[in-house]
């Protein structure tokens, strides 16, 4: 192997990221600019914008060996097993080549009993990848969907150029959880990912952990992004916080997006409504944790409202699925790029059955990967919303 090269780390190697916040270590990843986070206190959307779900480092290069140094921020939960440490995927021309961990690393406590946390520091580490062939190739590391992160160094023993995105379609994805890539194996694997590869489109992803709760600025963040393709996933974060009624719901999503129009008159617009999530079909939020497994050491969640309450406006999937289809129905009268996704049909009462959701909320890896491939197919295939523009592209 050649002598190390370090390659300065600079937002033209760095795709889907929002923006690079500099930091005494290095450069943080945000997936919502500073402005958008400075209108929320909120803990909950804060860590999970900082975690660089569908981000990478994209380069190309000769080199056979590539090193990343970063610092990791990862939690904990007392009375849980230990979380896994974030995975960071290589490919090599688009094919999953390698993965590691990042050793070192800050760590946040979390005693989900009392609400309390413990912060503590730790140092640096570094991932390495080596044995890559020694021809010319289009790298990417991608960054975890589950932690936050620092880059702080990135080495390689043969120089590098910035990849572009080589005429690809840019399609902006925004949802919750399970659109950030909850339970997915690794970040290449997230369902979003998964489709992207499939449709051979440059992906940025705003899934937000427990935070698609059609919050303006979110919208406004939509609005301001650069994208050819934008779908937007809404309802069970909804849900599950309980935090409107279906009286503030309808023009909310219409406020949404009316505001991604601003910015996007005729790009093709994409409405999926929720999957399948039995706690919640027809039982309104909030949702909380199950006290009871967890104190068996599992994490599963419950719904904790009284269907009679959708008498007077609380929100289930059921009704969000028909409001949403009513909306869509409507809007696109005047709107002919305005289309509308059944989340069934990701993943439906069928797919429940045989690949049940293990904590009752998010899909395991292998349901990652069927909803992956079953967005590309209903999305970007021939008479879909995205096919003409996927073919009308360089």
């Amino acid at each position: 192997m050649n002598a190390w090269i370090t390659t300065p780390i600079t937002a033209d190697l760095i795709h889907g990221a929002g923006e690079m916040e500099p930091t005494e270590h290095g450069l943080r990843p945000h997936r919502l600019p500073a402005r958008a986070r400075a209108q929320t206190p909120d803990p909950q959307l804060h860590m999970a914008e900082a975690q660089p779900s569908g981000v990478r480092i994209s380069f190309r290069t000769r080199s056979t060996a590539v090193e990343l140094e970063a610092l990791a921020s990862r939690r904990a939960y007392v009375g849980l097993s230990a979380r896994p440490p974030g995975v960071y995927d290589l490919l090599v021309d688009g094919a999953l080549t390698g993965q590691g961990t990042m050793p070192g690393g800050n760590l946040l406590t979390i005693d989900m009993a009392s609400g309390t946390t413990e912060h503590s520091t730790g140092p640096t580490g570094t991932v390495s990848f080596t044995g890559l062939p020694d021809t010319d190739k289009n790298v990417e590391i991608w960054l975890p969907h589950n932690e936050a992160t620092e880059l702080v160094a990135l080495r390689t023993d043969a120089p590098i150029t910035p990849l572009t995105g080589d005429g690809r379609p840019v399609w902006l994805h925004h949802g919750s959880s399970i659109s950030q890539g909850s339970d997915a194996a690794s970040p290449s694997t997230t369902w979003p990912a998964l489709a992207a590869t499939h449709a051979g489109v440059e992906l940025v992803n705003l899934g937000l952990g427990g935070s698609a709760l059609l919050d303006p600025f979110t919208a406004r963040t939509l609005r301001d992004t650069p994208a050819d393709l934008i779908s937007v996933k809404i309802g069970i974060n909804l849900v599950n916080t309980d935090l409107m009624r279906m009286r503030a719901f309808t023009p909310a999503v219409h406020g949404f997006l009316d505001t991604i129009r601003d910015g996007h008159p005729s790009t093709p617009l994409l409405v999926i409504s929720p999957i399948h999530c039995p706690i919640h079909e027809d039982t309104p939020g909030p949702g909380a944790f199950d006290l009871e497994a967890l104190q068996e050491g599992l994490v599963k969640f419950k719904a904790t409202g009284d269907p009679a309450e959708r008498a007077a406006g609380k929100m289930t999937l059921r009704l969000i699925r028909d409001e949403l289809t009513r909306i869509v129905r409507q809007r696109a009268a005047t709107d002919a790029n305005l289309h509308y996704l059944d989340g069934l049909d990701l993943y439906g009462e069928a797919d429940a059955a045989d690949h049940p959701l293990p904590d009752r909320l998010h899909p395991d890896a292998a349901t990652h990967l069927i909803m992956g491939e079953r967005f590309a197919k209903l999305a970007f295939a021939d008479s879909h919303p995205f096919a003409v523009s996927i073919r009308s592209r360089p």
